[in-house]
């Protein structure tokens, strides 16, 4: 095959394979994934056939990531991840210190050494965010305390993983590395307290430029963006806001693609706008998310199952029982529910993105042997394969045990957990405030000026943009004889009168003049002054010119009711001064 078309093919044949996977597994109530994976597979160079370039499609996973990790970002706000950090910062990082004692003690029992283990106890302990959103989703658990926690739980992971992909180079020599990859020799001749220091000043730097620049800068790009009123360069600025601020956190600053573009995601929640970004994104989000688990499959040996079968098995253990358990019992010390305790442990029952990092990286330092690699991938195959069932059995564990220890299921951690709900709560209701005052200020907007209900949403949102508020006070002068035309002045309260030379006319709420003047060219041809305490929405020059020309219904009707109000001061015999001329 031409490599000029090794993309082409790659992605073509990718969404083709899962496609026709993901169906049959849906015929056979299995989770759809679970086709995606057997497509990669099949797609990978351990089958016969089609084999896919791995490189690419690799690539094309990570903008998965990037993509899912920025909707999950849109959808959690600063707030909520501070207010679970009461269970998530000690939970994951006790959690992934004693996942890694279990897989060190797994391979000293095949023979490796700590360097092995160390390698393969940090990869078996930290789950994938993507095989989880996807589990929350289906069980409308996203928004729940719960899921919340587990989300929170998993961020905490991702940036102890960050600091441990930087710690293992430094520290490959004194693991007894074979062989030392470039990243070893990079870090080797710096002190082990100075790449500390240095990793945690730059996510340290990243996230204060996240939490406090980033709100201001972030909303006021998409702001400016959306006042062109072009629906793809929208579109299009959202994507390069969440991959720009993902590439530049991971050169800058050293994290991964997958956690930048999830604080990208967070910025951007402050936005009026954010739910608008978030349904752009979302056929993206779905398509390149599928890539990520045709990824997986293409990297799994299935002969690692004939060659290896009690090893993998023993790591499928620790990753679905091992983690699940030390989860469930840390929530329960930590003095929240069982059933909290139970979503968690289910959700950390599977390993994914980063795992395979390490996994990649231990390989490449020497540290752990290549079968070790194989069998960290065949864990994650198939935890990420049976994850659905697993929450399924913590369901059912949670009935059975609310239903034999109900007052204890009742009141064990209620109220630590209604304090989070509490908080959480807080936090949502100020987010729907936010969002129902956005939706008012639109109703409010068609209430007032009927004549914008012939546009769409979007555009009414472009409107709210565009519109310069202004006030006037009683006697004060809005427009004047003989200027030129700056702008079409809606009034949003109060009334104004123009001033023409038989009887003057009254203009209130809902009305809007200076209409006239911006059609025909020419300049004012009537005065209009305030005789209430008035507030203004104004279009100018520029904007209305813009705005009327992407909406040609709009302008026709403005057209119309301007010509109408011509014809009524002709009327007046006035046929030269007019209120709509103004």
């Amino acid at each position: 095959m031409h490599h000029e078309v090794s993309l082409i093919a790659t992605v073509a044949v990718s969404f083709v394979f899962a496609a026709v996977f993901g169906y049959l597994a849906d015929r056979l109530r299995l989770p759809p994934l679970v086709g995606y994976l057997v497509a990669g597979i099949l797609m990978g160079p351990f089958t016969p056939g089609f084999i896919a370039d791995g490189a690419l499609a690799g690539q094309l996973a990570e903008m998965g990531v990037i993509l899912l990790m920025f909707g999950v970002g849109l959808h959690f706000s600063a707030s909520e991840l501070l207010a679970v950090r009461g269970v998530a910062v000690p939970g994951a990082i006790a959690q992934i210190v004693l996942a890694t004692l279990l897989g060190v003690g797994l391979s000293a029992l095949w023979g490796w050494g700590i360097g092995a283990g160390l390698v393969l106890g940090l990869s078996l302990s930290v789950a994938s965010t993507v095989v989880l959103l996807k589990a929350l989703e289906e069980r409308n658990l996203v928004n729940s305390a719960n899921g919340r926690v587990a989300v929170g739980w998993l961020i905490v992971e991702d940036l102890a993983m960050v600091l441990a992909l930087v710690l293992l180079p430094a520290l490959a020599e004194i693991l007894g590395a074979h062989a030392t990859g470039t990243a070893g020799q990079a870090a080797a001749g710096m002190p082990l307290a100075l790449t500390i220091a240095i990793t945690l000043l730059k996510v340290g730097a990243f996230a204060v430029m996240a939490i406090f620049l980033g709100p201001k800068v972030v909303p006021w790009l998409l702001t400016l963006v959306a006042r062109t009123g072009s629906t793809e360069l929208f579109t299009l600025s959202v994507l390069a806001i969440a991959l720009g601020i993902a590439f530049g956190a991971t050169e800058i600053f050293g994290v991964s693609f997958a956690l930048g573009a999830f604080f990208a995601g967070v910025v951007m929640s402050e936005s009026n706008l954010s739910h608008r970004a978030a349904a752009d994104s979302l056929p993206l989000q779905n398509a390149f998310s599928v890539l990520f688990f045709i990824s997986v499959g293409m990297l799994f040996d299935p002969s690692i199952l004939v060659r290896e079968p009690m090893a993998v098995m023993a790591a499928l253990a620790l990753i679905i029982f091992g983690k699940s358990l030390i989860a469930f019992c840390i929530v329960l010390l930590l003095r929240f529910p069982v059933g909290m305790g139970l979503t968690v442990a289910a959700s950390l029952a599977q390993i994914g993105e980063f795992s395979f990092i390490l996994a990649g990286l231990g390989v490449s330092l020497g540290l752990l042997p290549r079968e070790g690699q194989d069998i960290i991938l065949a864990g994650a195959i198939l935890s990420i394969t049976i994850n659905p069932l697993v929450f399924f059995a913590a369901e059912i564990g949670e009935k059975a045990f609310h239903r034999k220890w109900p007052a204890f299921f009742a009141s064990y951690g209620a109220k630590r957990q209604g304090a989070l709900a509490r908080e959480l709560g807080d936090i949502r209701a100020i987010s729907d405030e936010r969002n129902r005052q956005h939706q008012l200020k639109m109703q409010q907007l068609i209430d007032t000026f009927p004549l914008f209900a012939q546009v769409d949403e979007h555009a009414q949102e472009e409107l709210l943009l565009l519109f310069k508020p202004k006030s006037a006070s009683p006697g004060e002068r809005i427009i004047r004889i003989g200027d030129r035309g700056d702008g079409m002045y809606f009034i949003a309260s109060g009334a104004v009168e123009v001033q023409l030379d038989d009887e003057p006319v009254r203009l209130e709420p809902g009305a809007f003049f200076g209409e006239m003047a911006l059609l025909s060219g020419g300049r004012r041809t009537a005065d209009v002054v305030a005789i209430d305490f008035c507030d203004f929405l104004i279009l100018d020059r520029r904007d209305f010119n813009v705005f009327m020309s992407r909406h040609p219904a709009l302008r026709t009707a403005v057209s119309n009711m301007a010509r109408e109000r011509a014809e009524m001061n002709t009327l007046r015999r006035n046929p030269d001064q007019t209120s709509g001329a103004a």
